[in-house]
């Protein structure tokens, strides 16, 4: 890490709100892998993990991945935040999608879809920079750099919006059909929020039509049940449940969380496993000048 660019371990409100989110709704509650997510995030913000670079040196773009070869970005600006309010909101948001996604599929199906997810969404971003730079010809779409969760969360909206019964979501107090829901949330957000990345966003978006609506996604799950030894179901059904265990019930899922617990409370309410997405702050600073996005 360059000299001036280590971090300061410090609670910041956006940092002191999600902790406190988790404490009222329950540590416990939360499925694991969603939990270390969050946390290996949150540490990772704080600078509690040390790790030898900023995060502006791994922020995404069709110019540094194709041109300088950094292929490092592909998972790391994944997971690192522009400011506190930015974590925050994410991370609530990953909460609600992974209380519904990882209780259905299973921690260890969940935690290797996140991976695909990650490498999916940021392939889909150098595309459409690569895109935009030949087809539109508008080369700042090749430096417009990313960094945050927002892209995954876009492709967890879309798989949870398959996953639910269709009905109404609301997005700014408006009804509308839940499976518009992510795309009308793409363009509130570019609108309302000048810095937040368009295309990162719609890469996410992408990521999740292309698991949840083409034969990749079978291919995935095939993957996946090879790598974890547990399938995964789709289609509203319920928790796998191991046949050879007797022990378990319908009630259980095939890690043993409990069938439920959270599907009353998010499923049918009026987020139907949406959550709040990213409305950070704009910068004024020298990441906005060079185009950093989050």
């Amino acid at each position: 890490m360059r000299p001036g660019n280590r971090r300061q371990p410090r609670l910041e409100l956006g940092v002191i709100l999600l902790l406190s989110e988790m404490f009222n709704m329950g540590f416990g509650t939360i499925p694991r892998v969603t939990l270390f997510t969050i946390l290996g995030q949150v540490l990772l913000y704080l600078g509690v993990i040390n790790v030898p670079w900023s995060k502006w040196d791994v922020c995404i773009s069709g110019d540094a991945v194709l041109r300088t070869k950094d292929y490092r970005r592909f998972i790391l600006s994944t997971f690192e935040h522009g400011d506190d309010m930015h974590l925050y909101y994410n991370m609530i948001s990953f909460i609600i999608k992974g209380r519904t996604l990882e209780n259905r599929y299973g921690s260890s199906n969940f935690a290797v879809l996140l991976a695909f997810l990650v490498v999916i969404t940021n392939s889909f971003y150098i595309a459409l920079a690569k895109f935009g730079s030949e087809f539109l010809e508008d080369y700042s779409m090749m430096r417009s750099c990313a960094i945050g969760f927002s892209g995954v969360l876009f492709a967890l909206k879309v798989i949870t919006t398959a996953e639910t019964a269709p009905g109404t979501a609301y997005i700014m107090g408006l009804p509308m059909p839940s499976k518009y829901a992510a795309w009308a949330e793409l363009l509130i957000i570019h609108l309302m929020v000048p810095n937040a990345s368009f295309m990162g966003h719609l890469a996410g978006i992408l990521a999740g039509c292309l698991y949840t609506s083409t034969f990749i996604g079978k291919v995935i799950d095939s993957i996946i049940s090879n790598i974890t030894g547990w399938p995964i179901f789709h289609e509203h059904q319920s928790r796998f449940t191991p046949p050879s265990s007797s022990s378990y019930s319908n009630n259980y899922d095939s890690q043993g969380f409990r069938a439920g617990a959270y599907g009353s409370q998010f499923g049918n309410s009026g987020f139907n496993g949406f959550g709040p997405n990213i409305f950070q702050r704009t910068y004024t600073t020298r990441e906005q000048e060079y185009g950093w996005r989050y």
